[in-house]
């Protein structure tokens, strides 16, 4: 793990399923060659095969080429996905790297977006569906775990169990994987406060889980493989539907509270921030977890 002063932003832990497309992208990015990386983005989902949930071969293009509509529906009615240059260009940059490493789950998004908008229309508000599919593919975090006393004890907000008492165990019973493209466009520059929509997959058999990296900080993951990361795409996209993307069925999760996540974070009392880590609200509805 890096101290918070030696983190370049393609380091850090929270981009790490992105990492072998960031190694590839970087110098284009760096040089803010953003029509070039476009065209590197079209060549990875052309190889990868990566289709919308109309079986159409996904592509990233200038705005100024997408059709006179809504953009979700644009995507949906013909694959392609409008991806910035100019300002917003970084947004749209992880949105595509999202699309290319959860290429189901994002689908599965557009089309419950694009469902949406046939039936209700666009309107001046998106109503409670397109609401929380937005939420999700703005601000998510997947977290992939093993049942256990760590869910509880976040579900009531006891930080201090969940990442103090329970800490060392963290690695075999659950592992976080950022996924909102507008959190990660956020995490470049990393603040205490930066909070994910957390959304849980408890799975018997998790990808990816104990599985450490060598070293003194036992904390910190080995990198994901491709295969893992296609299971949990797999297993999210099946489970997306209106009922469990309302509200009661995320979790807060302050990104950098994640055990092996932030240096400053081996101290107990950096979870002692309630304006971060806050309580529980009286009265708020405990959410419901998804089994595999």
């Amino acid at each position: 793990m890096k101290g918070a002063g030696e983190l370049r932003w393609f380091d850090a832990p929270w981009f790490d399923t992105l990492a072998p497309l960031l190694d590839e992208l970087s110098p284009l990015v760096t040089a803010a060659d953003w029509p070039g990386c476009r065209q590197q983005l079209n060549r990875l989902a052309l190889e990868r095969g990566v289709l919308n949930a109309r079986s159409l071969p996904l592509s990233f293009i200038d705005p100024e080429d997408a059709r006179d509509m809504a953009y979700e529906s644009h995507i949906w009615q013909t694959g392609q996905v409008p991806t910035r240059s100019g300002e917003g260009a970084w947004h749209d940059f992880f949105n595509a790297l999202i699309w290319l490493t959860f290429p189901r789950t994002k689908a599965r998004l557009n089309a419950l977006q694009a469902e949406a908008i046939a039936r209700d229309g666009v309107g001046a508000r998106r109503g409670g569906l397109r609401d929380a599919a937005t939420l999700f593919d703005e601000n998510a975090a997947l977290v992939v775990g093993a049942p256990g006393p760590w869910l509880a004890a976040w579900q009531r907000h006891d930080w201090r169990s969940l990442f103090v008492e329970q800490r060392q165990a963290m690695p075999a019973q659950w592992r976080v994987l950022v996924f909102g493209h507008a959190l990660l466009d956020k995490l470049r520059s990393p603040y205490k406060s930066a909070c994910a929509h957390a959304w849980t997959l408890l799975v018997t058999d998790s990808p990816g889980l104990a599985r450490t990296g060598a070293g003194a900080d036992t904390l910190a993951p080995v990198p994901w493989t491709a295969q893992e990361l296609a299971a949990i795409d797999q297993a999210a996209a099946s489970r997306l539907n209106e009922q469990t993307l309302a509200r009661g069925h995320f979790l807060p999760l302050p990104v950098l509270g994640v055990p092996g996540w932030w240096e400053a974070n081996n101290e107990p009392s950096f979870y002692a921030d309630p304006r971060v880590f806050r309580p529980l609200p009286a009265g708020n509805r405990q959410p419901e977890s998804r089994s595999a």
